[in-house]
């Protein structure tokens, strides 16, 4: 069994990141999407609250399923796991030039190989912090996340 996982905080999760999530769920046996998390930062939603929105936008494919992990190096995880391959999504060279020593330092450490795919260019100006950015100023972030993830954003991030 191939076991994939593709780690992040999904403080919002996007549609870039779903859709990294569907593919790999046709490339793997198993995709864990991990959250990972510090408990001493609170984020904009909860750990809980996240895999809520990413359990319910992938419900429909049965090799995906999303665990949440603190104050631990991606790479215990994968060894907890026993995942062959760390999944990460890039939207360019800026993500490239941030994720390569990332993931030479990993197989480094364990052995474990980082595998890059492509996002979808047409989410290539999606992130997670720009998507708050622009609900915190009242902007309409609708098709950059779920329905469900942006009106959770208007009601988190509401200007007083």
């Amino acid at each position: 069994m191939t076991r994939a996982v593709c780690p992040g905080s999904y403080d919002p999760v996007t549609i870039g990141h779903i859709d990294v999530f569907r593919r790999a769920s046709s490339l793997f046996d198993e995709v864990v999407v991990a959250i990972l998390h510090n408990p001493a930062k609170q984020g904009t939603f909860s750990v809980d609250e996240r895999a809520g929105f990413i359990h319910d936008q992938v419900a429909d494919l049965g090799n995906v399923r999303v665990e949440a992990f603190a104050n631990r190096l991606i790479v215990d995880v994968c060894t907890e796991l026993d995942a062959q391959v760390l999944l990460k999504g890039l939207r360019g060279e800026t993500d490239f030039s941030y994720e390569w020593p990332m993931a030479l330092m990993n197989r480094h450490l364990t052995g474990v190989e980082t595998l890059f795919i492509p996002g979808d260019p047409r989410h290539e100006h999606v992130s997670s912090s720009l998507v708050k950015e622009v609900a915190r100023f009242g902007g309409d972030v609708s098709g950059l996340v779920s329905d469900e993830v942006r009106d959770a954003l208007g009601e988190r991030l509401k200007r007083p």
